[in-house]
């Protein structure tokens, strides 16, 4: 059964990204053993701790936007408290608001010596600012577009989880295709080797040509140990980008395999950029709470209405008691704050014009982004084109180059120059197809559209 392609692969992504939302851990004796770049991102988005950190991040935001529309709403708090005094003024003043003072305590010597007395106190006060000058107002505005802006940055680490894994996986497809052409190169340098041992012992060839097919053999040798290093060097990281256990070890499904160029300009992807990039989504909205910020700050200019009410309840032993209530209003104004105002107004400012001049410093570099992974991509398409037809002409002067060796035409100088450069032929070839999935995914992050269908 033939493997889907690696860019077939990289397609589908969108197919299981879309409800990243909902993901749920995947318990570990759950994972697969043989491992898909779909199977791959969607480990990823569920493990990753750096998506993990961004979806809290939305959950804060989402919470600071009930605590903003907390301003409009009434305050309600209630306390009691407990006063034992011989004092006369609060004697009298403890007496009345129990509503237990009798007509003996006018007398004289009752009202300059009281005998000390208890007051329990029930206090229920409510508050209800009906205008603060807009403070409340701009501040719930700045919660709800600091939600969007945390769900831009949510939706900027997903992509960039993509990217890493998909870049991880292509880095194992590599370097296990690099074993695997060490493995054919080895294979041809023994054959190669057992050649040049018969011509020596023949007497057609000198010791010389046997020691370096010996030499040959060798190094291809030390080249597969190294490989293999490689390999579990990329599947660590590999298993990083997808948040899972180091130890943890996939048998890779996908394969590096040639696919169709970019479709659209290089205009178009800009255009596109422009409109998708997270990262020019979240500093515009974080340039809309800066603008916000400035509001609530001069908002301290204005009066503030606020509604107040306290109902008390004093007793003396609980056997009896008194209460009583208080409704009112309360204006403010601020007509002096000792520059604090003033000063954050200016404060204010300054933080938007650095906000706008992030998201203009960010608009050039997401162009320069977006026109460096363009002419990659195109690049490594050109490549593959190039180096297949090179592996095609190095496999054919190596099997010419092979028999003449045999029947003495040539040198075993000629014959490991060709094994040299078959072998450098297929690894560039792997390297161009690697270097195209991996720069057309960086193309699409560019963009802003790594999971939508362009």
């Amino acid at each position: 059964m033939r493997m889907p392609s690696f860019a077939v692969c990289l397609t589908l992504i969108c197919c299981i990204t879309t409800a990243w939302g909902q993901s749920q851990k995947i318990p570990q004796d759950s994972y697969p053993s043989a491992l898909s770049l779909q199977q791959a991102v969607q480990i990823a988005l569920s493990e990753n701790p750096a998506l993990a950190a961004a979806r809290s991040q939305v959950e804060i935001a989402e919470q600071r936007v009930v605590q903003g529309r907390s301003g409009f709403l009434p305050r309600l708090n209630v306390s009691e408290g407990l006063q034992r005094t011989n004092n006369p003024t609060q004697v009298f003043s403890n007496k009345l608001n129990q509503e237990n003072f009798t007509a003996s305590d006018f007398a004289i010597n009752r009202l300059n010596e009281p005998n000390a007395i208890n007051d329990f106190a029930t206090n229920l006060t409510a508050t209800w600012p009906l205008y603060d000058g807009g403070r409340s107002w701009h501040g719930w505005q700045q919660a709800k577009i600091g939600k969007d802006a945390s769900a831009y940055a949510l939706e900027k680490n997903r992509q960039q989880a993509i990217a890493r894994t998909t870049a991880a996986y292509a880095g194992v497809l590599l370097t296990s295709e690099n074993l695997t052409v060490v493995g054919g190169a080895l294979k041809t340098a023994g054959a190669n080797l057992s050649v040049a041992s018969n011509r020596y012992s023949s007497g057609m060839a000198v010791k010389s040509e046997l020691l370096q097919a010996q030499a040959r053999q060798s190094d291809l040798e030390q080249q597969k140990i190294m490989a293999e290093s490689q390999i579990e060097v990329a599947r660590s990281i590999l298993n990083a980008a997808m948040g899972v256990p180091d130890q943890l070890r996939f048998e890779l499904t996908d394969r590096l395999e040639s696919s169709g160029s970019i479709e659209g300009t290089l205009e178009s992807w800009l255009s596109i950029s422009q409109d998708r990039r997270l990262e020019l989504k979240e500093l515009s909205a974080r340039e809309a709470m800066a603008k916000e910020e400035v509001e609530k700050a001069r908002a301290a200019y204005l009066p503030s209405l606020d509604l107040v009410g306290n109902y008390q309840i004093h007793t003396e032993d609980f056997d009896g008691s008194g209460d009583s209530y208080t409704v009112g209003a309360v204006v403010s104004l601020n007509i002096f704050s000792g520059l604090e105002t003033s000063s954050k107004v200016s404060e204010a400012q300054a933080a938007l014009r650095q906000t706008q001049a992030l998201r203009r410093q960010m608009q050039s570099q997401v162009a320069l982004e977006v026109r460096q992974t363009y002419a990659q991509a195109i690049s490594a398409f050109q490549r593959i084109g190039v180096t297949r037809q090179t592996v095609m002409q190095a496999e054919e002067s190596l099997r010419i180059v092979t028999n003449r060796y045999a029947t003495g035409l040539l040198t075993i100088v000629d014959l490991l120059t060709a094994e040299t450069t078959l072998q450098q032929a297929r690894t560039t070839y792997a390297q161009a197809l690697h270097d195209y999935l991996v720069g057309k995914t960086n193309l699409r992050l560019a963009a802003g559209a790594l999971d939508q269908e362009i």
